[in-house]
């Protein structure tokens, strides 16, 4: 008895599948060919094979790093820290109604109190009212700072590791001679000086003794990258050197610098408090967290909160840009996955 045939396969449309080396008419009198494999559906599947995206596209750097943050808790948790503290700084009266240069002496080193829940400082002013107002100045020499920074090292440092010769050699030199200041004692030697009360002689200072390290990176990735096979084919095939600069090697240079910009952000607020408790950085009537703390480390004993409360604030804030920083490192780094 003979077997019975299998049955033919459908399209998803409904008609018969064609068999190998068949012609399915198109219904616009045209003809296409089909291969047994495509008879099975006729739709476009959402993702493609591992190492590419949507519709087959090869994933690039970013976006592989983009999806792995995404998925990282301790991305989310200090963005979400970040995102607070960028909102407070624009917008602190969202959270805080009061003045934070009115201050009450008959209140001076009181403890929390029905709306004021941090106390009062040594002056009478609410310490919860300053807490919030100083993230304003403190974000904004990190931000600044780390904007200036990297901007000019990554100019400089490029430019040397891309041209090499005696521009490099001179620029070498000049990041030894800035490596070899302390930045602490730098500032406490330039900034004496300054009279000013804003932020902007502070992020000067940082830019000015900051850039050395960013240009180091920078000179060392540029230098990585014009090596790769796909920047000496384009310069045989006559690219300028901008087009080089731009098109092939900025865009696979810039991961290591964006890594170190991210967690230096987060130092620099930190040394923005150093130099303010020092006496040199912000002063009043600028409400900082580092002069906060300087003025409430006399009162630690008797009166404990005028310090913790922006101190903690301080620590949170540095934390989570050091968490953030990592987390970048960790999704733009291929060697780590």
């Amino acid at each position: 008895m003979p077997e019975p045939e299998p049955p033919e396969p459908y399209l998803s449309g409904g008609g018969r599948a064609p068999q190998d080396g068949a012609i399915a008419s198109t219904g616009a009198g045209g003809a296409m060919d089909l291969a047994t494999s495509e008879g099975v559906t006729l739709e476009t599947t959402p993702g493609g094979p591992e190492g590419t995206g949507p519709l087959g596209k090869p994933r690039s750097l970013w976006s592989d790093a983009w999806r792995d943050l995404r998925r990282n808790p301790v991305f989310i948790v200090s963005g979400l820290i970040i995102v607070f503290l960028v909102v407070i700084s624009l917008w602190p009266s969202l959270i805080a109604s009061g003045n934070p240069l009115s201050c009450d002496l008959a209140k001076a080193q009181e403890g929390s109190q029905p709306g004021h829940p941090f106390g009062f400082d040594g002056q009478g002013c609410d310490v919860y009212t300053r807490t919030v107002y100083g993230a304003r100045a403190s974000v904004t020499v990190g931000v600044c700072a780390t904007i200036g920074v990297a901007l000019l090292g990554s100019v400089l440092g490029g430019l040397a590791g891309f041209f090499g010769g005696g521009w490099d050699a001179v620029l070498s030199r000049i990041t030894d001679v800035f490596f070899a200041i302390p930045v602490v004692l730098g500032g406490l030697v330039l900034l004496s000086v300054v009279t000013s009360s804003t932020v902007w002689p502070v992020i000067g200072f940082m830019v000015l003794l900051g850039w050395p390290q960013l240009s180091r990176i920078a000179r060392g990735s540029v230098i990585t990258a014009k090596q790769n096979d796909y920047v000496q084919a384009a310069r045989a095939l006559g690219a300028s050197n901008s087009r080089m600069m731009l098109r092939h090697i900025l865009p696979n240079a810039i991961a290591p610098v964006i890594v170190v910009a991210t967690i230096a952000l987060g130092t620099y607020i930190s040394l923005e408090a150093t130099l303010s408790y020092l006496g040199v950085g912000l002063k009043p009537p600028t409400v900082s967290w580092g002069i906060d703390i300087s003025a409430a480390s006399q009162y630690i004993r008797n009166a404990p909160h005028m310090l913790l409360w922006p101190a903690g604030a301080l620590a949170v804030t540095v934390l989570a840009f050091i968490m953030l920083g990592d987390a970048v490192r960790d999704a733009l780094d291929p060697k780590l996955r």
